[in-house]
């Protein structure tokens, strides 16, 4: 692999990583922008609600774009819009600002992300493999370092830091990457004569429309609920109305010909649907862990950011040495045993957090850090290959963007868990009850999971006869 090529990941690799760092800093910022807003947790929690939200619809709507108007084109034009978030964010007069300009980073990070890859399939032809899993490792990198540079960044100077301490990177990756990644070609013909209507046709808008407005009643309502300890009307017709829109979404989606999600691909692979199912149960079970965990030691066990950030790292750590030994072994043995073992490792840390009590030293929490550390790096690997193993090649593209998106609504499901379960306030007791709810989800798993292996096992002995 030459310079140029090397230099040309390095940007793309910079900006990539904005993404996973700034959805993973935030954990260790929750407490203190509770403080600062003088909110409950459960409002401060849109703050990770909204960024999964717009990261699910931007990443496949910027896809698309690039593949009209130029991968280089969305790319500097992510790191701009990246820049201007990172730089305003902090100044937010409210909360309300705050989330507006959370949204808009979101958006621009997921710019990049969206087209990164393609840049590097498509202009580095030599140890493409090599090249690809390197921009793997900013991105699990950035996510599994993410609350510690959030909380040595809180600890040293505020909350602004984490949004500021994305101007370097962005900066970086915007002057090597207009000077390495190589001219768009012209846009083609189809391209400039395309209407404003086509286009929102081509992106599905209108079920864009009805998942977001859907999805965001349906979150107010439940949320709502729960913060204020009562049931009222209008939490009842938000939330309805939530729900009647997320339904009209399934049917048009299942109607139009260039459906946002594509549902009847669902329908059609039932073993490519359930590996979507394990990895959005795997998303609610980790992330609940990872955005619940640092609240639990601040808000209840009162442990600086500083030191939170530096539990937090077990997690991450875990998950990076896991990675490479899950590779081997999912080459050797295949998929499913790997998920078999996560889902226990699952199941031991989701019983550590019930186990724990209010007298418990703090350094126990890197026990259940490791095993949902370690069971990540398994399921980085595994369910990647359980997704290849059970999805057509000639659908592959459609498969990675629906296993993307089950991906963000697991964390996002995993916010609205952690918000239903403490409502206005983190504590004790609810986390407990989150432990055991998380044990129950990981229970599941180890029984999907086998149930896999033994269908498995038993299809290849039909075979043999």
């Amino acid at each position: 692999m030459g310079a140029r090529s090397r230099w040309l990941m390095i940007s793309v690799g910079l900006g990539i990583l904005l993404n996973p760092l700034n959805s993973s800093m935030i954990s260790v910022a929750i407490a203190r922008l509770q403080n600062v807003y003088r909110l409950d947790f459960t409002v401060v929690s849109w703050i990770i609600f909204s960024f999964y939200i717009a990261s699910a619809i931007a990443q496949p709507v910027m896809g698309k774009a690039s593949d009209l108007f130029g991968r280089k084109k969305i790319f500097l034009a992510g790191l701009v819009v990246s820049f201007v978030a990172s730089l305003l964010a902090p100044l937010s007069p409210n909360f309300g600002w705050l989330i507006v300009f959370r949204i808009v980073q979101a958006i621009g990070t997921s710019m990049m992300v969206a087209v990164g890859m393609a840049i590097v399939r498509i202009h580095i032809t030599e140890k493409q493999a090599t090249a690809l899993s390197v921009l793997s490792i900013f991105l699990s990198g950035a996510a599994a370092i993410g609350p510690f540079i959030g909380g040595v960044l809180i600890h040293w100077w505020d909350w602004s830091a984490i949004f500021y301490v994305n101007i370097p990177f962005v900066v970086a990756s915007f002057l090597l990457a207009w000077r390495m990644i190589p001219e768009d070609e012209p846009p083609t013909s189809v391209a400039l004569g395309m209407s404003f209507r086509k286009w929102l046709d081509l992106i599905d808008a209108s079920g864009i429309l009805l998942f977001t407005v859907g999805l965001v009643a349906l979150l107010v309502g439940l949320l709502s609920t729960k913060s204020s300890g009562h049931v009222s009307l209008w939490h009842i017709i938000v939330g309805l109305i939530g729900l009647v829109l997320l339904l009209a979404f399934v049917r048009h989606e299942l109607k139009t010909t260039s459906p946002f999600i594509p549902l009847r691909t669902f329908a059609k692979y039932p073993a490519m649907t359930w590996v979507n199912v394990e990895f959005m149960l795997v998303n609610v079970l980790f992330y609940s862990l990872f955005f619940g965990l640092p609240s639990y030691l601040q808000m209840v066990r009162h442990v600086s950011e500083y030191q939170t950030g530096i539990l937090m790292l077990a997690l991450g750590l875990c998950s990076l040495v896991a990675s490479p030994i899950a590779g081997r072994w999912i080459d050797k043995s295949g998929p499913r045993p790997a998920l078999l073992v996560s889902a226990v490792l699952m199941t031991f840390g989701s019983v550590w957090i019930v186990t724990l009590n209010e007298t418990s030293p703090v350094i126990s929490v890197c026990l259940a850090l490791a095993a949902f550390g370690i069971s990540n790096g398994l399921n980085n690997v595994g369910m990647q290959a359980a997704l290849f193993k059970s999805s057509p090649k000639e659908i592959i593209g459609v498969a990675s963007g629906l296993f993307n998106t089950s991906r963000y609504l697991g964390t996002i499901l995993s916010s609205l868990l952690i918000g239903i379960v403490m409502g206005g306030k983190f504590s004790f007791g609810g986390f407990r009850v989150l432990g055991i709810i998380l044990t129950v989800i990981a229970l599941s798993l180890v029984f999907m999971s086998r149930q896999r292996r033994e269908s498995g096992q038993l299809q290849k002995s039909n075979e043999v006869r």
